[in-house]
């Protein structure tokens, strides 16, 4: 039996005791005081008809005539006068309805205890009256005395059970708010609850959000450590931009992948003449300028998702645009703000900068000679010179621009004409966790899947990925119920801020029953980065469903995003950038196996992403990760 109902059970049996034993002692004490009101009635009545008699000389006549009048103006059972002689003169009514209920009357009997005095004339005795009064009056007013007394205990009982049903739910909500961070511990999410005003329950209260305090402040303490490893891994010292390495992973990345940029552009910037600098400036001023350079080739990104620049060598930054080609004034003005920040800081020798479109699907050396064959034509024309090489989409072919582009999408969402990838994701014993389903759409009648990298750009700028996502779902819950195999797909971050879209999701979900436990959901981790609040909701409306959800292409942020702890998440997905070349740069697995222990004590699984070679797969599986996919991975 649960704590609330044992409260209730022994508010209740107080309440129907106190009620029984007030009801109880009322009866008694009506009943006890009608009886003496009966007595005290009779010995009255007794003595002033008495007294009466005995003023009629002993005339009998007379006083048969006092106790017939006696008898017919008082409620009385019995009215007699019994003389010295053995004359008697007797009046008695032995039938009488009583206006109370014959169970009453059995269960709460009265005595009517007779009224006697002896009737004189001067100091001769003529005899003794008797009188007893009717006991069905006093029934009737004990009756309503009985009911009058069981409606005001009725009503006091109904109060106090009010006031016993307010403290029950007093007790029940801190209860409940216990129990529901307890439940969150166990789901890896720290909830901090109100203290309740119960001294007992307030005890417990404290204790457990101080536990969750010292979680949280560990968990804090552990991501700075695992963002601290990240950017010794991935970053330069000075600059706090990417080093070559890690751009270089990521550059070739952007390259390949399907859900990708379809286009963009590379920016190569060159500080001239960086040892002559030194000596006239001095190492320490040469610093200050390259760190102001890095943080004006950092801010051209500002505004551009997955924006990533990067520091190649002592002299020359990297910058990566996806999704955006420059225009020859973009680039002016951007030297011309490179000459400023050498003018301030007395540097006379100068920068060239050269900028080069891309698109996916190209090597990325190929792209790279671009750039530094533009770097070199930028620096041919002199100090602060600039080129710019813009690189035609391969997908402009399509007649009647945008709006082609929407006609298109729409009519492959309406014609199911989708495709889902498969990649598999195994766990250490080669067993499949689930299959990555990237989402693929033919756009035109007999032409080919292309990948998102083809026609998200698109959904974004026409705000149809809610509708793109859902048919990724729907496709998958689709082919799970045929095949039983677990599937995951990715939701696009701009889904989450459509109006509906979570609830849709639910009740899709929901109407698929069964399969729905074997979907999983990628959400990318600049999702929980820049919309924390957003993607609780979602988790929070995912919840019964069986869904997993999780981030991918995570790593670079997830340690600075707000609440992880109380996020709701399944899992997570280490970014390619991170997990290639593990095997032979310690410092990158370094932050893997940190990140590993920071989500394993979250109560999160960690899979790695895009894992091309053996070597780094072994040395992932000791790092501690669940799983991984990629070419290193068997199909």
């Amino acid at each position: 039996m649960s704590l609330i109902r044992q409260v209730w059970l022994v508010v209740v049996a107080t309440l129907v005791l106190a009620f029984a034993g007030s009801f109880a002692v009322t009866i008694v004490s009506a009943r006890h005081y009608v009886q003496t009101q009966l007595s005290v009635k009779n010995n009255d009545n007794a003595a002033a008809l008495a007294l009466s008699l005995s003023q009629q000389g002993g005339d009998w006549e007379l006083m048969e005539l006092l106790v017939a009048a006696q008898f017919d103006t008082g409620h009385y059972q019995e009215v007699s006068l019994t003389g010295v002689d053995g004359r008697k003169v007797e009046r008695s009514l032995r039938e009488v309805a009583v206006q109370a209920p014959s169970w009453f009357v059995r269960l709460v009997p009265l005595d009517s205890e007779p009224g006697v005095a002896q009737v004189s004339d001067g100091w001769r005795a003529i005899g003794t009256v008797r009188v007893i009064s009717h006991a069905a009056y006093a029934y009737r007013d004990l009756w309503r005395a009985t009911v009058q007394a069981a409606v005001w205990l009725a009503t006091v009982g109904l109060l106090a059970g009010l006031a016993g049903h307010l403290m029950v739910g007093g007790i029940r909500r801190p209860l409940n708010l216990t129990v529901r961070q307890a439940q969150a511990l166990v789901e890896g999410q720290y909830l901090t609850v109100e203290e309740p005003r119960v001294p007992e329950l307030r005890h417990l209260t404290q204790a457990m959000n101080s536990m969750v305090q010292r979680v949280r402040q560990t968990f804090e303490e552990q991501a700075r450590q695992v963002e601290m490893v990240r950017r010794q891994a991935s970053c330069d010292a000075m600059t706090g931009l990417w080093h070559r390495q890690h751009f270089l992973t990521v550059f070739e990345l952007m390259l390949e992948r399907e859900d990708a940029a379809s286009e963009g552009t590379l920016v190569l910037v060159r500080l001239l003449d960086l040892a002559g600098l030194n000596v006239r400036l001095g190492r320490r001023q040469t610093d200050r300028l390259i760190v102001t350079l890095s943080q004006a080739v950092q801010a051209w990104g500002a505004g551009v998702d997955d924006a990533g620049a990067g520091r190649l060598n002592g002299s020359d930054f990297a910058l990566v645009l996806p999704n955006r080609q420059v225009r020859s004034e973009e680039v002016e003005a951007w030297s011309q703000g490179l000459r400023q920040v050498c003018i301030e800081a007395g540097a006379v020798s100068g920068v060239a900068l050269a900028a080069t479109g891309w698109l996916r699907g190209e090597k990325p050396s190929v792209v790279l000679a671009r750039a530094d064959a533009g770097l070199a034509h930028a620096e041919a024309r002199g100090a602060f010179g600039w080129h710019l090489q813009v690189q035609q989409a391969s997908l402009a072919s399509l007649s009647g621009g945008e709006a082609a582009w929407k006609r298109a999408l729409d009519e492959a969402l309406a014609s199911r004409r989708v495709r889902l990838g498969r990649f598999p994701l195994r766990d250490a014993q080669g067993m499949l966790v689930h299959l990555e389903c990237p989402l693929r759409l033919q756009l035109t009648d007999a032409g080919p899947f292309e990948p998102a990298a083809a026609w998200l750009p698109l959904a974004l700028r026409t705000q149809a990925t809610q509708a793109v996502d859902l048919c990724a779902v729907g496709q998958a819950l689709h082919e799970i119920e045929s095949d039983g195999l677990p599937r995951g797909v990715n939701l696009a971050a701009a889904s989450l801020h459509g109006a509906g879209f979570t609830v849709r999701l639910r009740e899709r979900l929901a109407a698929a029953g069964a399969a729905a436990r074997a979907l999983w959901l990628d959400l990318p981790e600049g999702a929980a980065w820049q919309h924390p609040e957003l993607v609780r909701d979602l988790a929070q409306q995912l919840k019964g469903t069986g869904t997993r959800l999780g981030l991918e292409h995570a790593g670079e942020h997830l340690a600075r995003i707000d609440r992880l702890y109380e996020m709701g998440l399944d899992f997570i997905k280490i970014d390619a950038r991170f997990t290639r070349g593990v095997a032979v740069q310690p410092e990158q697995a370094r932050f893997v196996r940190s990140t590993v222990m920071l989500a394993h004590g979250l109560g999160l699984q960690v899979y790695a992403e895009g894992v091309a070679q053996a070597d780094d797969l072994m040395v992932l599986w000791d790092c501690g990760i669940d799983g991984a996919t990629g070419p290193a991975v068997t199909s």
